[in-house]
């Protein structure tokens, strides 16, 4: 059944997203979690203004809230991007070594941090890390695709992601592609 989504969508052009460091993608993740594409896009260029360009720990820490505020981060988003550059400045929480981090050490190690859960620690290791073997089975676009795909009645809940994309390990960061891909319709 995945092949026929496969076959619809065509060529599979995933590529990790390797520009700037693992904080900025963090950064960036933090400020896009449930915006529209569009808006978060306006508001973390603002945001990096702010910062002079680029996100570091010390740039959050130096920039006043009401500064950030402005940018149109949320308060919460806010205590987020803080609690990330207070953990990274500290020591707490360590990025330079995540490539050799196995998956589950990885997410342990994000989800120290306030507003990363394990779905944002997924996202990480797909779209940043490029590991090829991650299936976000919480992910509300992936249960969609998965009900579509294989016809089921009711959006599946996150085991029943896992039993039927079992098949697909080792390469399930490209299942979960092409199941993203699925949901845009169509290709153009």
């Amino acid at each position: 059944m995945l092949g026929r989504a496969i076959a619809r969508v065509g060529p599979c052009r995933f590529r990790p997203l390797t520009d700037g460091s693992h904080f900025d993608f963090i950064v960036r993740s933090i400020v896009y979690q449930q915006l529209s594409g569009k808006a978060a896009s306006t508001i973390h260029r603002r945001v990096l203004e702010a910062l002079g360009g680029t996100a570091s720990p010390e740039a959050l820490r130096a920039v006043p809230d009401a500064r950030l505020r402005e940018a149109g981060l949320s308060r919460q988003k806010l205590s987020y991007l803080k609690d990330l550059a207070s953990k990274v400045g500290a020591g707490e929480v360590r990025l330079d070594g995540l490539e050799s981090a196995d998956d589950q050490g990885l997410v342990a190690r994000l989800t120290q941090v306030k507003g990363i859960g394990r779905w944002s620690a997924q996202m990480f290791l797909i779209f940043r890390l490029g590991r090829p073997d991650v299936l976000p089975d919480g992910d509300l676009g992936i249960r969609k695709a998965v009900q579509q795909v294989y016809g089921l009645r009711r959006l599946p809940s996150p085991e029943r992601v896992r039993r039927i994309g079992r098949p697909w390990s080792p390469h399930a960061t490209i299942a979960s592609w092409y199941l993203w891909r699925h949901l845009d319709g169509p290709a153009a």
